[in-house]
């Protein structure tokens, strides 16, 4: 009984807290959502779209990323891959698979001092080459691409 009690004080307390940051302004669940993306980008059909909407057409081939991912991945709805980037001053990362529907799969940007590593699941529909974009400060572009063989599809294949 006293456990129950306790939950719904704890239920009570927590609404009461939120309903007063809202009514303070402290809260604006508006400004919770997402902010601007790149839409364009993540919309493009070829990975040509994908790279031009991130400013990354004409990317330098780089050694300075490391990506980490299976060479053959059994399910191509959950493909582990670790991406990291030792290129000075890294301010964002890319993701891409080139034969998908949508190439872009994910972008990231880091605050200052912010380590550029990021661990993500891909969805695959069939073997590709996954190809991940650093950005840096003065505005450059780096690339690099690993292939991943899928054996069973992640998008319905």
């Amino acid at each position: 009984m006293d456990a129950l009690r306790r939950t719904l004080l704890k239920g009570a307390g927590a609404t009461g807290a939120i309903a007063a940051a809202i009514a303070a302004g402290v809260l604006k669940p508006s400004q919770v959502l997402a902010a601007e993306y790149n839409r364009a980008a993540f919309e493009a059909k070829d990975m040509a779209g994908a790279l031009k909407n991130i400013g990354a057409a004409s990317a330098a081939d780089s050694t300075g990323i490391a990506i980490k991912a299976p060479d053959i991945a059994e399910n191509g709805a959950v493909v582990p891959v670790d991406v990291s980037s030792s290129i000075p001053n890294t301010i964002s990362l890319a993701v891409l698979v080139d034969k998908n529907p949508l190439p872009l799969s994910s972008a990231f940007d880091f605050a200052n001092g912010a380590l550029p590593e990021m661990a993500l699941r891909l969805k695959m529909g069939q073997t590709s080459l996954v190809e991940v974009v650093a950005k840096t400060a003065d505005g450059k572009y780096y690339r690099a691409k690993k292939e991943v063989k899928v054996t069973v599809g992640g998008c319905g294949g």
